[in-house]
């Protein structure tokens, strides 16, 4: 353990080494970093940082984040309200946008089904997408989710709740993401091409 010669510089290292893949020397670099700042400096980037925690919602729609209680893409009266794509989380929103390919809504779950993590239906934005997807003016539902046994078990699962609206198209992205892979880690193009050659969902 690294000797420190200030309790208030090990307080600063410990925090941000508790953030997920920062190690407690980058954690050092980081905090000797800011102390070579100006305090208005460091004044705005903590200010940034408790204004991200108290001010920023969860989209009332779509679960995605927003500075407002609607995201400013539900918001948007211009995307194609009818088309609704089902995401695992919010990087998964950034994958799909970057590709410019998709001008939908979308529905962020905030997890899959995996029972051996003890993450079943009720801990997932799943009721909410049901009703979304009950609307008349709702056409079509996307199931963009991990090619993993985890992502197909969900899909199956939200397809027989949402399955009863008959004139319901219900598809999936393409398998031009590698099964076992993450949207977020498909580059853009192939991830467009994977929007755009969707399939009806098979069962």
């Amino acid at each position: 353990m690294a000797a420190y010669s200030s309790q208030l510089l090990e307080n600063a290292v410990n925090q941000f080494a508790s953030l997920p893949g920062v190690g407690s020397k980058t954690a050092l670099r980081f905090v000797l970093n800011l102390l070579r700042r100006s305090e208005s400096e460091v004044d705005d980037f903590a200010q940034v940082i408790s204004k991200l925690k108290h001010e920023v919602h969860y989209c009332r729609e779509c679960h995605n984040l927003s500075d407002a209680p609607v995201c400013t893409i539900c918001a948007n009266a211009r995307r194609d309200h009818s088309t609704i794509c089902v995401v695992e989380n919010i990087r998964d929103v950034m994958a799909i946008e970057n590709t410019q390919q998709y001008q939908g809504i979308y529905h962020v779950l905030g997890g899959v089904i995996s029972p051996i993590d003890g993450i079943g239906p009720d801990n997932i934005e799943v009721e909410s997408l049901v009703s979304r997807a009950m609307k008349p003016e709702v056409k079509e539902v996307i199931f963009a989710l991990p090619t993993t046994m985890e992502g197909d078990t969900t899909c199956f699962y939200l397809y027989r709740k949402i399955a009863p609206r008959t004139e319901l198209k219900i598809t999936t992205i393409a398998r031009g993401v590698a099964v076992g892979n993450e949207l977020q880690y498909a580059d853009e193009i192939t991830l467009g091409k994977s929007l755009q050659n969707r399939t009806v969902f098979q069962q």
